[in-house]
């Protein structure tokens, strides 16, 4: 097939969106396939018009690969694609949206609050995340103690972000189910070393330990990402983010309709352990 990867961007996640894209493309060449690599311009549509692919892979994560901008592009141009539908990624990237499917659905996600420049809200629940709400790799991720804390890490995302999510504090670890074509993929624990698994513990060799669950929790995580990506109208692959309290209590947080496909990446980790390969995964996406 003659094959297009989409990756790069402008985002904040765009040198992890480099590093995924191009392990895509290697892959795919490696498969036999005729592969393009572009990153979204101008002229985007009008490289994808000349090359005429059977199948644009996007490996954008975040703004504009995440949000549904590349897919409705796609869908008007009818040029197929890989990933989530156009609607559903709009949806998916604002974790506010996500979390209150979620409760809809009787999944519990720890308690929040929406910021914005406009609106900010008495917050009394300490300590607390501060993240953006519509961005993923963990970019802009604080825990603050207090209501000093929590001011700054406003003031200071507010500057670039229109909207800021802040939520409850669970105790705990955090577990993340990938999903291929529907079939969740092996749970995993994810421990990091410095306690924040933020955007340096995520693609820092070393920074991290992983560990595969088993047993009851891993088959109720596999249940509750399933019951998500269905609701979502999820396709293709993504994965699910999870906090499990010392109770053993899971908290929904967020969805990746893009994750990473990088060498510390979790969904190909995931996959590797059920038997399938990096070539073999990306193989399945593109089918």
């Amino acid at each position: 097939m003659r094959l297009v990867v989409l990756m790069g961007g402008s985002s904040s996640e765009r040198e992890v969106s480099l590093r995924s894209g191009r392990a895509v493309a290697k892959a795919l060449r490696e498969l036999g396939h005729e592969v393009y690599e572009l990153e979204p311009d101008g002229r985007l549509c009008k490289r994808i018009e000349e090359l005429k692919p059977d199948k644009v892979f996007i490996a954008l994560h975040g703004r504009p690969g995440e949000d549904g901008t590349v897919q409705g592009a796609l869908e008007l141009m009818g040029v197929p694609y890989t990933g989530s539908d156009a609607v559903t990624s709009a949806l998916c990237i604002d974790k506010d949206f996500t979390k209150a499917v979620a409760l809809k659905l009787g999944v519990k996600t720890p308690r929040w609050e929406v910021f914005t420049p406009d609106r900010r809200p008495v917050w009394e629940r300490f300590p607390a995340v501060v993240k953006p709400a519509r961005e993923g790799s963990s970019l802009g991720l604080k825990v603050v103690g207090g209501p000093e804390e929590l001011k700054k890490a406003l003031d200071e995302l507010l500057k670039t972000r229109d909207k800021v999510l802040v939520e409850e504090f669970i105790e705990g670890s955090d577990y993340t189910v990938g999903l291929l074509k529907g079939k969740p993929l092996p749970v995993i624990r994810v421990e990091p070393k410095k306690g924040l698994y933020d955007y340096e513990s995520k693609y820092t060799k070393g920074l991290t330990e992983y560990f595969f669950e088993e047993g009851e929790l891993a088959r109720r995580l596999q249940e509750l990402a399933l019951k998500l990506w269905e609701a979502l109208g999820l396709r293709d692959f993504a994965r699910i983010d999870f906090r499990v309290s010392p109770e053993g209590e899971p908290y929904f947080l967020e969805v990746n309709t893009i994750p990473g496909l990088t060498e510390t990446s979790l969904l190909p980790m995931a996959a590797a352990k059920a038997g399938i390969d990096f070539k073999k995964l990306i193989d399945i996406i593109i089918s």
